[in-house]
C-alpha cells in the first residue's frame, strides 16, 4: 500500500473574456495529451462548469482481458496480470485509494480521474466474453483513466475562472507557464479535410436484415428488445480538433468533450449521461423514444405530442425506465423515478427523457455502481445480458468506444460520465462514428435504418464544415 501525498495550489480569475476552446488551443501544443470537458446545459449552476486538463503524471489503463497496466508519479509504468476479469473494478479502487488530498480545490472535479470505459468492458462488469475476432482498426484500450496536474475549470454560471494545481512531490511545477498561456491571446488552428468517401461495416440492406433477426429474438421472447448499431468511418487529412469545434456548434449538448490521447482521440456531444453519483446521490437518465426534427419549431411541437402518444416508443421507454430502476436498486436504497417521459429537444432529433435517482453508500466504490448500471440498456436492450449475446452475435465489427462512457471520477467519490453516443474516435487519420436503434417486435427496419441516420446527421455535418472553419 503506497500513499500518494498530493497538495494543492489554485488561482482565481475571471472568465469573461475566455473561452474552453481558445484556452484548449493554447494549452495542447505545450502539453500533449490535454482534455476538454464542456457543457451547454447551464439551467443548473453545478452543470455549468467547463474543464480543461493538462499534464497527466498518473493514471490507469486495461489494455487487454488479462493485462493493466497502470503508472504514479515519478514513476515507471507497471504492468500487472489480472487474476480474474473482475479484479478490474477492485484495481481501480485501490488505485483512486492510494491518493490523499492535504486540502479541497476550489473546484471538486479538480480531484478526479477522467477517463472513459468502452463497451467492450463489459466484460469485466459481467461473465460475458465478447469474440476476439471481431477487433478491428477501432480497437483502443478497453479503459484509461488519467489524473492530471492541472485543471482549468470556467464557470460560466458565475464567469469565474480556476486554475487548480494538485502537486506532488518531485514532479516540477509549471504554474506560471499554464497560467501565462491561458492569458495569451491568439489561439492557432489548423486546416481540416475529408479525403475520400464515407464507408460503413454494412450496406442499407445488410443494417435491415439486422434488424429482421433482432425482431425474431423479440418473437421468440429471448429479448423484449436489442440496441442494433451501424458503423461509418471517414478518412482525412490535418486537426480533427475542427470536427469538435463544428460539432459543438450544430449539435450543442449537456455533454461535449475532447479526449487527446496521442495515436487516437475521442469526441463527442452525447444528450445522456452514464450515471452521476453526486454527494450519496447516485442518478441515471433513460433516453428513450426518438422522432427527427423538422426545423420548424410548431411542427416540432407536434411531432412532440405525437412521440408522447406513440406506443412503440413509449413502450421502449417504459422498460428502459424500469431497467435502470433495477440496475441501481443492485447498488442502491429508496431508488425512485423523479421525472418520467419529460420532451427534451436536440439539433436533429426529439427524445423522450426520465430521472431514476437512489442513495448510495459514500464509501463505496464508484466503479461498482458503474458495473451494475453498464451499460446502458438504451445502448443494449432488455434483458440486457442476453441483448449483449445478440449484439455480440449480428454486429460484424466490435463496438469499442460506442456505446461505451467517459468523463469523471473524484477521489471523494462523485462521479459523471456521459454514455459515449453522437460520438467520434479519431486514429490513424480515420474517423469512426457509430449509432444504433432499439428494435422490438414491432419494430418496422426501413424504420430502424431511418433513426440510424437521424442520429448520425449532426456527426456527417460537422465533418462537412469542419473543412470550412
Amino acid at each position: 500500500m503506497r500513499t500518494i501525498q498530493v497538495k494543492t495550489r489554485s488561482k482565481q480569475m475571471l472568465a469573461d473574456i475566455y473561452t474552453p476552446v481558445g484556452i484548449y488551443l493554447r494549452l495542447r501544443d505545450k502539453f500533449p495529451g490535454a482534455i476538454l470537458l464542456e457543457s451547454t446545459d447551464y439551467r443548473a449552476s453545478e452543470n455549468s462548469y467547463s474543464f480543461i486538463c493538462v499534464k497527466p503524471i498518473a493514471g490507469i489503463e486495461v489494455t487487454s482481458t488479462t493485462n493493466f497496466e497502470f503508472k504514479y508519479p515519478n514513476l515507471p509504468v507497471e504492468k500487472k496480470e489480472l487474476k480474474n476479469k473482475q479484479t478490474v473494478i477492485e484495481e481501480i479502487g485501490k488505485f483512486l485509494g492510494n491518493f490523499s488530498f492535504s486540502e479541497k480545490q476550489p473546484v471538486p472535479l479538480a480531484q478526479s480521474l477522467f477517463g472513459y470505459s468502452t463497451f467492450d468492458s463489459v466484460q469485466f462488469f459481467e461473465k460475458i466474453t465478447f469474440n476476439k475476432q471481431k477487433q478491428g482498426d477501432n480497437n483502443i484500450p478497453f479503459m484509461r483513466y488519467r489524473f492530471y496536474q492541472y485543471v482549468i475549470a470556467i464557470n460560466h454560471f458565475k464567469d469565474e475562472l480556476y486554475l487548480c494545481e494538485n502537486q506532488v512531490e518531485g514532479v516540477d511545477s509549471e504554474f506560471e507557464l499554464v497560467e501565462s498561456l491561458i492569458r495569451h491571446k491568439d489561439s492557432p488552428g489548423y486546416p481540416f479535410a475529408v479525403v475520400g468517401e464515407e464507408s460503413s461495416n454494412m450496406t442499407d440492406e445488410a443494417y435491415m436484415e439486422m434488424v429482421e433477426k433482432g425482431k425474431q429474438h423479440c418473437f421468440r421472447g429471448d429479448v423484449f428488445q436489442v440496441v442494433l448499431s451501424r458503423a461509418f468511418q471517414q478518412s482525412f487529412s490535418g486537426d480533427e480538433f475542427n470536427v469538435y469545434r463544428a460539432l459543438r456548434s450544430i449539435n450543442p449538448s449537456p455533454y461535449l468533450f475532447f479526449f487527446d490521447y496521442g495515436d487516437y482521440k475521442l469526441m463527442g456531444s452525447s444528450p445522456e449521461a452514464q450515471l452521476v453519483i453526486r454527494d450519496g446521490k447516485a442518478t441515471i437518465h433513460p433516453i428513450a423514444g426518438t422522432f427527427r426534427r423538422t426545423g420548424d419549431d410548431t411542427q416540432d411541437k407536434i411531432l412532440a405530442d405525437q412521440l408522447l402518444e406513440d406506443p412503440k416508443e413509449n413502450a421502449e421507454h417504459v422498460m428502459l425506465v424500469d431497467l435502470a430502476r433495477n440496475d441501481l436498486s443492485r447498488n442502491a436504497k429508496e431508488v425512485e423515478v423523479s421525472s418520467y417521459r419529460q420532451v427534451q429537444y436536440y439539433s436533429h432529433v426529439i427524445h423522450l427523457v426520465s430521472e431514476v435517482i437512489g442513495k448510495v453508500d459514500p464509501a463505496l466504490n464508484p466503479f461498482d455502481l458503474l458495473a451494475a448500471t453498464f451499460p446502458a440498456g438504451t445502448l443494449s436492450g432488455a434483458p440486457k445480458y442476453r441483448a449483449m449475446e445478440i449484439i455480440d452475435q449480428y454486429e460484424p465489427t466490435a463496438r469499442g468506444f460506442y456505446g461505451g462512457c467517459i468523463g469523471a471520477v473524484g477521489f471523494n467519490g462523485n462521479f459523471n460520465h456521459a454514455i459515449m453516443i453522437r460520438s467520434i474516435l479519431s486514429k490513424m487519420n480515420t474517423l469512426y462514428y457509430q449509432a444504433g436503434a432499439g428494435v422490438v417486435a414491432k419494430s418496422v427496419a426501413a424504420s430502424e435504418r431511418d433513426e440510424v441516420n437521424n442520429k448520425l446527421n449532426a456527426l456527417k455535418q460537422a465533418i462537412l464544415l469542419a473543412q470550412n472553419i
